[in-house]
């Protein structure tokens, strides 16, 4: 019996989408990477964006058809709202919360029981639920890239944002079942590790002091750094600018192992546009994190989100982000366009910023974006980095990795036994988004290298 399983939207739900693997597989189900070979077909969707649910609606009609010569199980889980979720039971086998995976394998032991099984905890605790969740070890994707969840859920309800609707209020992981996968991870050799919530500085606050804090949880991941000799890079996303504090700046710059990376979301830079989204932030509030950002950790880069186009937005408004672009100098930002979402609060709001208008402001912000990206880079030439080496290049003869600042470089060589290893780059052409380099030096045992 073998399983396709295609997941969408973030990478919460693709380190989602590890554990479902590990349930199917000790169910005795195998991967496989055509769908058409498949005996139970599942996607992790999201509705936080619509193409993504149109693609849902477009592979489910695809598999139903399938069904009148093939025996096929289908399922979905992963963000869904409420109004999608209805239509959902009426088109797929099961129809679950990602919460509800512990249950699964008695799900799929009722086939065609639709209702039942997509609704058998609706009534239960959710918090216990995500919590027997967690407690599902992960098949890994990668054999030096993992993601670990710490926590799930939003409480900050963006008015441009579903996710509160489709993953429900925070909890926080226990920091005991993290700091155990950290150790697990490290002394595999994993190199890069990815800390994920909707709202990750956030961590501990729901459990009102019986959680250590987010900084605490660093803390502690760096003095695993400090006890062993394996170089590995520590990252987290999201963070909301409301809970970025100084304490945590501080303590990423303590430890090599806590990467000088910071994902921070800005999503608009005119303080009224903020207001409406119920950011809970100003622009200030923002400089003072990026200003502490600047000061203890000035060799990082900084990622940020941002949307275009949302509800009302004024050419004054949007001007107001393209400057605060040029202030903050990103290495790589994320933007998008505004679509109206069910079940967010701006969803009856006017989506009253004509497509062009949004096209064409995406453009600008993304050449802005471009040429802070291209001068920056540039500063680079000729300096050495140490590179994570994670796949072949488009480019053929070449490999592609990130550094710690997870800046993509590209450099020439063809041999394959790099990948998922450090080596040295020298810097020798810079681009936009992207870098250039020559290999000064590939060594398996990562702790002989210098960072």
């Amino acid at each position: 019996m073998k399983y396709y399983l295609l997941t969408l939207g973030c990478q919460m739900n693709h380190s989602d989408s590890e554990r479902v693997k590990r349930v199917l597989e000790g169910m005795g189900y195998q991967e496989c990477d055509k769908e058409k070979d498949a005996n139970v077909i599942g996607i992790l969707a999201c509705s936080v964006r619509q193409k993504a649910i149109d693609k849902v609606y477009s592979k489910i009609a695809e598999w139903n058809k399938r069904k009148q010569s093939h025996n096929l199980i289908t399922f979905i889980s992963g963000c869904i709202l409420p109004t999608d979720k209805e239509q959902f039971l009426k088109l797929f086998d099961m129809v679950f919360a990602m919460r509800e995976l512990p249950q699964f394998p008695q799900m799929l032991s009722q086939y065609g029981i639709t209702t039942p099984s997509g609704l058998v905890n609706e009534n239960l605790n959710p918090k216990e639920e995500i919590n027997f969740f967690w407690k599902v070890k992960p098949k890994y994707n990668s054999s030096f890239e993992a993601f670990i969840p710490i926590q799930n859920g939003c409480d900050k309800f963006c008015s441009f944002c579903a996710v509160p609707y489709t993953r429900g209020r925070e909890v926080s992981r226990p920091s005991k079942e993290i700091l155990e996968e950290v150790k697990g991870l490290v002394a595999k050799g994993y190199k890069s590790i990815t800390l994920l919530g909707q709202n990750v500085n956030s961590y501990g606050l729901d459990k009102k002091g019986g959680e250590i804090s987010f900084a605490q949880l660093l803390e502690a991941i760096g003095q695993i750094g400090e006890s062993t000799k394996n170089l590995f890079w520590v990252y987290f996303t999201s963070p909301h600018p409301r809970d970025m504090n100084r304490e945590v700046i501080e303590v990423i710059a303590r430890y090599k192992c806590l990467a000088n990376q910071i994902h921070l979301p800005l999503q608009s830079g005119d303080d009224k546009v903020l207001i409406k989204m119920n950011r809970k932030h100003s622009l200030k509030k923002y400089r003072e994190s990026v200003d502490a950002v600047r000061e203890l950790l000035p060799e990082a880069t900084l990622f940020t989100d941002i949307i275009v186009g949302f509800s009302g937005e004024s050419e004054e408004q949007f001007q107001n982000t393209r400057k605060a672009f040029k202030e903050f100098q990103y290495n790589m930002a994320y933007i998008a366009m505004y679509s109206k979402r069910p079940g967010a609060a701006a969803y009856s709001w006017d989506d009253d910023v004509d497509a062009t208008i949004k096209k064409q402001r995406f453009e600008l912000l993304t050449e802005d974006l471009a040429a802070g990206s291209l001068n920056y880079n540039k500063q680079l030439l000729n300096s050495e980095f140490t590179l994570l080496v994670r796949d072949s290049d488009r480019k053929k003869g070449y490999l592609t990795g990130h550094t710690e600042g997870k800046l993509i470089v590209r450099f020439q060589s063809d041999d394959l036994n790099l990948i998922g290893e450090f080596v040295k780059i020298k810097i020798s052409s810079a681009a936009k988004f992207s870098l250039e380099g020559e290999l000064v030096a590939a060594d398996k045992f990562q702790d002989k290298l210098e960072v």
